[in-house]
């Protein structure tokens, strides 16, 4: 029982420590070499082309603290159109492109990694952005800039994200678009927020008035790689302490124990001549054989799940996957190891110490004195003797009874973190969809649009712009409202804008109707109030500097919109580059922007799936199809999460469950003559039971009503985290998931934990034979 106790715990310790700590490496260490390797922009400024000349831009490459700089390149932000060899399904338009004129990949600042092809050497030539967002581009390909056609002669990746694709200096001016400047710097002092933020503030300052009009850190741009990882790293942390915590408590406890129930025979082992240093080394190994053999197992279940997880990311900078660092492994296990050794040490020391004639002297039972006052308390109870019996026991023996009260207190914290954990995480889930009873989707072309499967203004991937016709949209929108049933409906339409202050494009999922009904959580502010507003997700505000109450200004078509920010939304669309408006707010770009989806709500008592087969008949001559619910299935991320949590959990509860067991055991063989005088009394086997039990129902309550304030302080404090690391800020209502209807089972589970570890002694007291409980010393 002890070996196996050890065991686990070391396993568990190590399996969530392997887990947060290849998570933590492999979350940075891949970026941080390829901006190091790439000399990546620690800044990259957008700067007004009619308000600033390159030898004016120039002047601000001079600045104190600069250390290298590149540019100013040409760029113009253009709305492509596909060519010759690029098909789309019909209707589908491409992102808009933010285009840099350079004339060579390389360069003292952001060194382009050309991945196939070769660099745009003359008018017409393009090298497309691997991380573009409208399309996976290729060699050959072809596309179209009002009148001017490019063809795809490379494929790059810039570590800084510096563009979506590169041509000619030369043909950047000639595209059109919205023409601008592009300027590279790095920094003497560029590694915290601060930092940036002065030496941002220092090279807009050397530039014309009003020229910068958007810049972007590398900070940002290193958030952004390492946020699918990242997001992993508060909880696996909270569990691995939780799991270190458990087993020095069990180790300590067991060893400790180990020494109180073999007194006697280490005053034998001295007595034949081990010296104090042999039987602390005998009780050491005693503990390191089992400890080491559970850190090998659980070196490679945190290997097995690190690899699990990080096998979803993407390949890094089209190198290789990430990967489990071996010496996070070595690290680890030799830490548990010393960790386990030091716990082991200073139990066993106990019994280095013991007198020979004492340790041969001594018996199980308890020093003379402690418990009675307890006993004494528990006689005048309304309760049956055994039971009483029973629950003045834990005072008898105080200090196994406090590691007990321990390990039952770790194991509530991990239950109640973890119900707050995944339901957290439902929330999300649920945040993610809208709240309406059926989705109508359009006559989309495949991949033209990302919705369905995530909820409105909450798409996965970018959409590529409106593929609807107003003609389908409009018989649509009659057939759903002349639908029996029908309660209220709204619709979305999905294009990309640019937006000062970001590289690439921004999601905007555009709302036709009164969509307040829809389920949409918002962190902070308002929701927008017709054209010209519209809220914001947190990594927009991020990315843009902006706050609620101030204008962004959006390139749309061509055309520079301005719009107000009136709250902060929680949404995961285009990873928080995304802002929700009316469709009003772009009417003056695209005047025929168009639904694609509709979201209805159903009058009470209106059955959603009959109502969904009708829609469906009435949709057919438009092509669109009706679906129960709104829309979205499980996140692949948050299964990964959920599935981690009910493991860690599992094995946390498993470990705390062996410790009250290891605990009672040893307390039951210390009193199995007090068992055994109670039985020759008239003690049936079943009231055997009720003794034990009532032994640690005291302790798995104290466990529980101390654990479960400690879990949901954990949760409060983990869940934002996780939040953070993923650039979302969350709404109180997916923090707050306690109710007293919750908390109620999650303080009882203390007892029951305790009491299930507890009852294989019990009923292998309750079959003890009275003669040999009565010969046992």
């Amino acid at each position: 029982m002890q070996t196996l106790v050890i065991a686990l715990a070391s396993m568990m310790a190590v399996t969530a420590s392997v887990l947060g700590g290849s998570l933590l490496v492999a979350s940075n260490a891949p970026f941080d070499h390829a901006f190091a390797r790439g000399h990546g922009a620690h800044l990259t400024v957008q700067y007004d082309a009619a308000k600033a000349t390159a030898d004016q831009l120039a002047a601000t490459t001079r600045v104190t603290g600069v250390t290298a700089a590149a540019g100013p390149f040409r760029t113009a932000t253009v709305d492509p159109a596909p060519g010759a060899g690029l098909d789309l399904p019909a209707g589908m338009k491409l992102s808009p492109m933010r285009l840099v004129g350079r004339a060579e990949a390389g360069g003292p600042v952001d060194q382009v990694s050309l991945l196939a092809g070769h660099w745009a050497a003359g008018p017409g030539q393009l090298v497309a952005s691997a991380d573009y967002s409208g399309a996976q581009l290729t060699v050959g390909q072809q596309l179209r800039v009002g009148a001017t056609e490019l063809t795809v002669v490379g494929v790059a990746r810039s570590v800084s994200a510096t563009a979506d694709g590169w041509v000619t200096p030369d043909q950047a001016v000639t595209l059109g678009g919205v023409p601008g400047w592009q300027l590279l710097y790095r920094f003497a002092q560029a590694g915290a927020g601060a930092d940036l933020a002065a030496d941002r503030a220092a090279v807009t300052a050397a530039a014309p008035a009003g020229a910068a009009v958007g810049s972007r850190g590398w900070l940002d741009v290193k958030a952004g790689n390492t946020k699918s990882t990242g997001l992993f790293l508060p909880f696996l942390t909270a569990f691995g302490l939780l799991g270190l915590g458990m087993s020095v408590l069990i180790v300590g406890n067991v060893v400790a124990g180990a020494v109180g129930s073999g007194t006697r025979r280490i005053g034998i082992l001295k007595a034949i001549g081990l010296t104090p240093a042999q039987v602390v080394g005998a009780y050491l190994v005693q503990a390191l054989v089992p400890a080491a053999a559970g850190t090998l197992v659980g070196a490679v279940l945190g290997n097995v799940g690190a690899g699990a997880v990080l096998s979803g990311a993407e390949q890094v900078y089209g190198t290789s996957s990430l990967s489990v660092a071996p010496w996070v492994d070595a690290a680890v296990v030799a830490g548990t190891l010393l960790l386990v050794a030091g716990t082991a040490f200073a139990a066993a020391l106990r019994a280095g110490r013991l007198r020979t004639v004492e340790a041969l002297a001594v018996g199980r039972t308890p020093k003379a004195g402690r418990g009675r006052a307890a006993t004494r308390i528990a006689v005048r109870l309304p309760l049956p003797r055994p039971v009483t019996l029973g629950l003045a026991r834990p005072f008898a023996r105080p200090a196994r009874s406090l590691a007990m009260v321990s390990a039952v207190l770790l194991g509530t914290v991990a239950v109640t973190f973890a119900f707050g954990l995944g339901s957290s995480l439902q929330r999300i889930q649920q945040a993610k969809q809208s709240t309406a009873d059926v989705t109508v989707i359009g006559a989309l072309p495949p991949g033209a649009a990302g919705p369905p499967g995530s909820g409105p203004g909450n798409s996965s991937g970018n959409v590529a712009g409106n593929a609807t016709r107003s003609g389908d949209t409009a018989a649509m929108l009659a057939a759903i409202q002349a639908q029996p049933g029908t309660s209220a409906v709204f619709g979305t339409a999905h294009t990309e804008v640019g937006a000062v202050g970001t590289t690439g494009s921004v999601a905007v999922t555009a709302f036709l109707g009164d969509a307040s009904w829809g389920g949409f959580q918002l962190v902070a502010g308002r929701w927008f109030h017709g054209a010209g507003e519209a809220v914001a997700p947190t990594g927009f505000l991020t990315a843009t500097g902006t706050r609620i109450g101030d204008t962004v200004t959006v390139t749309d078509h061509g055309q520079q919109l301005r719009v107000r920010i009136s709250g902060e939304a929680f949404s995961t669309q285009n990873d928080g580059l995304a802002l929700l408006t009316d469709a009003a707010t772009l009417a003056a770009a695209e005047p025929d922007l168009e639904a694609d989806l509709f979201y209805v709500a159903l009058k009470h008592g209106t059955d959603p799936d009959a109502y969904t087969d009708a829609l469906n008949t009435a949709l057919a001559p438009t092509g669109a199809r009706a679906e129960t619910g709104g829309g979205g299935g499980a996140s692949q991320l948050l299964i990964v999460l959920d599935s981690l949590t009910a493991l860690l959990t599992l094995m946390l509860i498993a470990v705390a469950g062996l410790g009250v067991l290891n605990a009672v055991v040893l307390d039951t063989r210390d009193r199995v003559r007090d068992l055994g005088v109670a039985k020759a009394l008239g003690m049936t086997p079943r009231q055997t039971v009720a003794t034990v039990l009532a032994s640690v129902a005291l302790i798995g309550l104290a466990g529980g009503v101390a654990g479960v304030p400690v879990g949901v302080w954990l949760q409060h404090l983990v869940v934002p985290a996780m939040a953070h690391s993923a650039g979302l800020r969350l709404p109180p209502a997916i923090l707050s998931v306690y109710g007293p209807v919750d908390l109620l089972p999650l303080l009882l589970g203390g007892p029951l934990l305790a009491l299930l570890g507890a009852l294989l002694p019990a009923t292998w007291a309750a079959r003890t034979r009275t003669a040999v409980a009565l010969r046992t010393e």
